[in-house]
């Protein structure tokens, strides 16, 4: 099946030109060990997608968070516009599945690799951009970003866990255990419970699309529930 299939039978977004989509999955590896496929690679689109990323989600933090600073502004971006939010929307979207790679690169890890992964998202959105244009990449982006914003405004300025546990140790030594109750849902729309328990009881739970936000919501729950 060819990506262009693919990324309409996941994102339902039809390419109309096929060749920026395979340029934006080709990385240089593959490039340079098929050049009689004169193949362009991904790293110009990368250069223009993370531009676009970034005016996109700038624009939507400018008009969504009135009351914020210029400086908490600029962190949430840097938060939300970086390597590890970037790879994890990769994988969510099954796009490590459809890199094309060289065989050194695939033999050693490459498809896994985070800041690979970043990369293919960023020239994603610059070839979705060039072939449908702002809006389409605007609506594209926000309905992959806006769920990372709700999940890390809550703790974005306040580490929960390290609250928490500056609380209850604050008398002395005592156990504190995170676990994942469930964890549903397809690649691409995960959905994690996680509760945190005191000496052996349960004493606050949170929800979250990835381990870490369930668990700085569960922590975050429980932190205000023993501060009242």
């Amino acid at each position: 099946m060819t990506i262009s299939r693919e990324i309409k039978k996941r994102l339902g977004i039809t390419f109309h030109n096929p060749s920026l989509l395979q340029n934006a999955f080709t990385h240089s590896s593959y490039a340079n060990e098929h050049r009689r496929l004169k193949l362009e690679h991904n790293e110009r689109l990368e250069f223009l997608g993370d531009a676009v990323l970034e005016i996109i989600v700038s624009e939507y933090l400018f008009h969504n968070f009135l009351q914020w600073t210029e400086g908490k502004l600029t962190r949430f971006r840097a938060q939300l516009v970086c390597e590890q939010t970037l790879s994890t929307l990769a994988k969510e979207c099954g796009f490590h599945q459809l890199i094309l790679l060289g065989k050194g690169e695939e033999s050693s890890g490459g498809r896994q690799r985070l800041s690979l992964l970043c990369d293919v998202f960023e020239a994603f959105i610059g070839a979705l951009y060039l072939d449908q244009g702002l809006t389409v990449t605007r609506n594209f982006v926000l309905s992959q970003i806006v769920p990372k914003i709700e999940e890390q405004e809550t703790y974005l300025f306040t580490d929960y866990k390290t609250l928490l546990q500056e609380y209850l140790q604050k008398d002395g030594a005592v156990s504190i255990k995170y676990t994942i109750e469930k964890e549903e849902g397809l690649a691409h729309d995960k959905r994690f419970e996680a509760s945190v328990s005191l000496n052996g009881n349960i004493i606050g739970y949170g929800v979250g699309k990835n381990k870490k936000s369930a668990e700085q919501l569960a922590a975050k729950q429980a932190y205000e529930r023993l501060g009242e």
